[in-house]
């Protein structure tokens, strides 16, 4: 276990499901139900430890969040009255009773998940409600209060890592975490999203490398819509493996939006279960690879509630626990009686959109006529210099 002395741990507890911002909203807390129940119906944790979620502390939200915001998330969820100098009482953020104690909860499951792998009690562990990856210091933004990731990585950094790797795979840029590292030569991000010309935050290109004594320390790959299996994971194996190796972590975290799957009704990629499962293989091998297996994963977007998060993460907790799940696996008949139940909807048949995730390698050479290629060829131009790589195929 490369030095550690438990096997993996997802970090949950129902009570997570109070961050709820009502039934209309697309991010319902019941996908992570959902995800637990399939992976518990597949026998996935029983090959996993399932550590309690403690709260988040003040001490530790201060780490990255502004004492104001604090206080007016506390404020707003008290009087139920809109802060939006705050991004609090949004459309995206809309308010709901203790909010604050809510979106702590999330940060303190998440700085968890990095304690334990970073003291070695499991050699991976994952927080499937955490990866709330757009909220700022000082403000609310897209879905997420509290930036559980930011506050995760800090805490690693608080407590002796010198040097932390973030691999973003939402379809949405990964800005909050970016922002927060900006100008931290110590904590390397990566982001692969639907280019912000087309989708929130609208941020994230080839160019945004990183603050003046951090240049290299942020790389961005802007996808064109309708990118699928096969685009995408050229995208990433041109990028991802070259980076990660070179600036040489002492622990991986990602964040695993599965928001690019072709059903998810809010963004343009097109990628499968299947493709995003291979995402999850390769980030695991990364890990092992090249910081002795130390790896901290949280879930983020996904909005297809039933049709892809709970076979996507339980993918991902499978692969955590070192027994991946085949493709062909069908889907539990318990699980899809409870889906029909609770939501009167078929659920898939098996845990497989029945593609082949196959992919071009970059070292292949890259087509300038193709927008994909041109948006990958831009990022290892921008970042692979400042980090002494060539970005020749």
């Amino acid at each position: 276990m490369d030095g550690c002395t438990g096997g993996a741990a997802v970090v949950y507890d129902a009570s997570l499901g109070e961050y709820d911002f009502g039934p209309s909203h697309p991010m319902a807390p019941v996908r992570v139900a959902l995800t637990m129940r399939l992976a518990g119906d597949l026998g996935v944790l029983d090959r996993l430890e399932v550590a309690p979620a403690p709260m988040g502390t003040l001490d530790q939200l201060v780490t990255v969040h502004d004492p104001q915001f604090i206080e007016a998330v506390e404020r707003a969820g008290a009087s139920m009255r809109p802060d939006l100098e705050f991004g609090l009482g949004t459309e995206d953020n809309p308010l709901f009773p203790e909010i604050h104690h809510a979106s702590a909860h999330i940060v303190g499951a998440s700085i968890e998940a990095c304690r334990r792998v970073w003291a070695g009690e499991n050699v991976h562990a994952v927080n499937p409600m955490g990866g709330l990856h757009h909220a700022m210091p000082g403000k609310a933004s897209g879905f997420c209060i509290y930036n559980d990731v930011a506050v995760g990585i800090q805490w690693l950094l608080d407590h002796g890592a010198e040097r932390v790797a973030y691999v973003d795979v939402d379809v949405h840029h990964g800005d909050g975490v970016e922002r927060v590292f900006w100008d931290d030569p110590r904590v390397l991000t990566i982001s692969l999203h639907e280019t912000g010309q087309m989708l929130f935050p609208g941020t994230g290109f080839a160019d945004d490398v990183g603050g003046r004594d951090a240049q290299g320390s942020a790389a961005n790959v802007a996808l064109p819509p309708g990118t699928a299996d096969h685009g995408w994971l050229r995208a990433f194996h041109a990028v991802v493996p070259d980076l990660i190796r070179e600036f040489k972590p002492d622990i991986l975290v990602t964040q695993q939006g599965c928001d690019s799957h072709a059903e998810d009704p809010l963004a343009d990629l097109m990628l499968s279960v299947d493709g995003q499962r291979a995402a999850y293989v390769a980030l695991h091998a990364l890990a092992h690879e090249v910081c002795g297996g130390k790896w901290v994963a949280f879930g983020g977007g996904g909005y297809a509630v039933i049709d892809v998060v709970p076979r996507a993460w339980t993918h991902l907790l499978a692969v955590a626990s070192g027994e991946p799940v085949d493709p062909s696996t069908e889907v539990p008949g318990a699980w899809r009686e409870h889906v029909r139940e609770l939501a009167g909807v078929e659920a898939p048949r098996l845990m497989t959109d029945g593609k082949v995730p196959a992919y071009r390698d970059w070292s292949r050479g890259y087509d300038p006529n193709t927008w994909l290629d041109r948006q990958v060829n831009a990022t290892r131009m921008a970042v692979f210099p400042l980090l002494g790589l060539d970005p020749l195929p």
